[in-house]
């Protein structure tokens, strides 16, 4: 079992964003998602974020969650390090999974209950009480789209508490990424929440990021963070500019949708959203389709549509 200093070491690089895939009824396909994860592991990603927001975790019950958790880590053993996100807005939750998520092996991550009007010290308080439950530190996970915006000198406190280890940054705003890149820098592993944008948060020194849409596009986003690694900027510039006309259509018809769409499309197990989410319209398809079909005849994609 791994501590919490070692666990922290592992956290670095390109993270894929898993996709729990559900059939049409709502049933969890587990091994679709043993698949999913098998995959990226092939190529070479740096490691997984299980149950987190594009992974619907709001759809799932506490039991669900928790079986996705020892599924996923009795998959991948100790092959590679995985986030779980065990957030919640009911503190009880928050707490189980995440003592299982660090029992298991994982490192769990954990947003501020999203209540109103919660202060800053209470979100303080609530850190601390939940650090000592996981064997391998607190992912510090800043979710502006499903609850609270931490600020960066909210995120400052948090990084101080015993046991904080990393932070999943949601929030791009350009002074908020410049302050958390300098004055996190070797205090706790940052890294920036979405594939969307992620140049500039780790040309600015993030430790990595974590990627949605490497559940559809796994060799390109990969080949791009690689660029950026090897200090090719105009290769890494030229490769995300290859899936803007995808990056378009899941910004208009959101993630997880577009991205199980797009799975689909390449014969991966992306399945089915679960309500509230509906998966993409039929009308949109042909256009996804055009779209994947243009990266596929790029070389530089490195992708390949099913049969």
């Amino acid at each position: 079992m791994q501590n919490r200093e070692e666990a922290q070491a592992r956290l670095k690089g390109i993270f894929n964003i898993t996709m729990t895939p559900f059939a049409k009824d709502g049933a969890l396909d587990k091994a679709g998602l043993a698949r999913n994860v098998e995959r990226v592991i092939e190529l070479g990603y740096d490691g997984v974020l299980i149950g987190g927001t594009y992974g619907e975790f709001p759809t799932m019950t506490v039991a669900e969650r928790a079986e996705i958790f020892t599924h996923v880590m009795d998959v991948i053993g100790d092959r590679i390090p995985a986030m779980l996100c065990s957030a919640g807005s009911d503190p009880r939750d928050v707490f189980e999974l995440t003592k299982l998520a660090g029992d298991l092996g994982g490192v769990p991550m954990v947003t501020a209950p999203f209540v109103s009007e919660i202060t800053d010290d209470q979100i303080v308080e609530f850190f601390r009480e939940v650090a000592p439950l996981s064997k391998t530190g607190i992912i510090i996970y800043n979710a502006p789209g499903i609850g609270i915006t931490l600020s960066p000198a909210l995120i400052e406190r948090l990084a101080d508490i015993d046991g904080m280890v990393g932070l999943k940054q949601g929030d791009l705003n350009p002074t908020a990424i410049d302050r958390i890149a300098n004055s996190l820098r070797g205090r706790v592993k940052t890294f920036c929440a979405s594939d969307l944008a992620f140049l500039g948060p780790v040309m600015t020194g993030f430790d990595g990021f974590s990627t949605t849409n490497s559940g559809a596009l796994p060799e390109l986003i990969l080949a791009t963070y690689q660029a950026v690694e090897a200090g090719d900027a105009a290769k890494a510039r030229e490769l995300h500019a290859l899936w803007y006309d995808y990056r378009a259509l899941a910004r208009a018809h959101g993630q997880p949708q577009l991205v199980k769409a797009a799975m689909n499309m390449r014969g991966f197990d992306g399945g089915s959203v679960r309500r509230p989410l509906r998966d993409v319209p039929d009308s949109v398809l042909p256009k996804l389709r055009a779209v994947m079909e243009r990266l596929a005849a790029d070389t530089r994609a490195g992708l390949k549509l099913a049969a």
